[in-house]
């Protein structure tokens, strides 16, 4: 009975410990997370300029005119562009500059931080950087064409070429990340692994592929989650960068969003478009971690 006792007030304990940590994060989840979301798809059904206090409810209108809305599908299909050549220049990159640097362990530092540098600068800051390095006039690319013999160069002046530009100043940036991430997950596998594989006569070159590589698929299948996400959702180093422009070419879902809602002062609309993204967001992401993970579990 004192056995029973004893074990029912630890049970107690423990939940009551449980609750009183995770009160505060349920709180915060529920004012920073759960109610904005919930306020914007309530605002999408209403006519607002986002200042006054008068809404007025209009139905479905602003989804009729996002589904209808050709510029922000364009939007999107510009952010789906970022999304691929991301994950086909981001990932392989990572894993290649991973596997160099684990390779070479400590003497190789100095390539480690030389290599994230670039992550550590604010995406503002990289996209006033790099406006003023692909500038036609006074830009570095455009001062070693005409260095050379050659006109200017204007990429961000391209309504074909903009994009492309832009999408590689984000690599650029966010490649150190993921270099660091499959560090960290060449560091979770045991060193016993590879002695035992050199023992039976593998060559540095046929462990990562045979054994490290396939070892890091949970972790490369994270990446790609996280990737996925986050070219769904740029939206601060394009803004400076070209501002959406010239025309349309480099419009993301997040900056029509942002140009609706607090320059157009359409609250309304730019709520459904912010709602629109979430959804989006959202079925894509789920889409592929079930793609991904249809294999079963590595």
């Amino acid at each position: 009975m004192n056995n029973e006792t004893l074990a029912s007030r630890r049970q107690r304990s423990t939940t009551i410990c449980a609750y009183v940590f995770l009160i505060p994060v349920i709180a915060l989840m529920v004012i920073f997370l759960f109610y904005p979301i919930v306020q914007t798809f309530i605002n999408s059904f209403t006519s607002w300029n986002g200042i006054s206090a008068n809404k007025t409810f209009n139905g479905l209108y602003n989804w009729n005119k996002l589904i209808h809305d050709g510029d922000f599908w364009k939007a999107f299909l510009n952010n789906i562009k970022i999304m691929v050549l991301s994950l086909v220049i981001q990932m392989p990159i990572g894993i290649l500059l991973a596997t160099f640097l684990d390779t070479g362990g400590r003497k190789y530092n100095f390539f480690k931080i030389i290599w994230f540098l670039p992550l550590l600068m604010s995406s503002v800051a990289v996209g006033y950087l790099f406006h003023y390095v692909l500038a036609t006039n006074g830009g570095i690319i455009s001062g070693i064409s005409q260095l050379f013999g050659g006109g200017v160069v204007d990429l961000l002046g391209s309504q074909k070429l903009a994009l492309y530009a832009v999408i590689g100043v984000i690599c650029w940036q966010f490649i150190p990340f993921y270099m660091v991430y499959y560090m960290a997950g060449y560091s979770s596998i045991s060193e016993d692994l590879y002695e035992a594989a050199a023992i039976d006569g593998s060559t540095r070159t046929q462990y990562i592929w045979r054994i490290a590589l396939p070892m890091l698929i949970p972790t490369i299948k994270s990446a790609v989650v996280m990737s996925v996400v986050g070219s769904l959702k740029y939206f601060d180093l394009v803004y400076v960068m070209t501002n959406g422009g010239p025309g349309t070419s480099t419009e993301l879902m997040a900056t029509y969003m942002y140009k609706n809602s607090f320059v157009t002062y359409n609250m309304g609309y730019g709520s459904a478009i912010a709602a629109g993204m979430f959804i989006l967001i959202t079925a894509i992401a789920t889409i592929i971690m079930r793609v991904m993970n249809s294999g079963g579990d590595d």
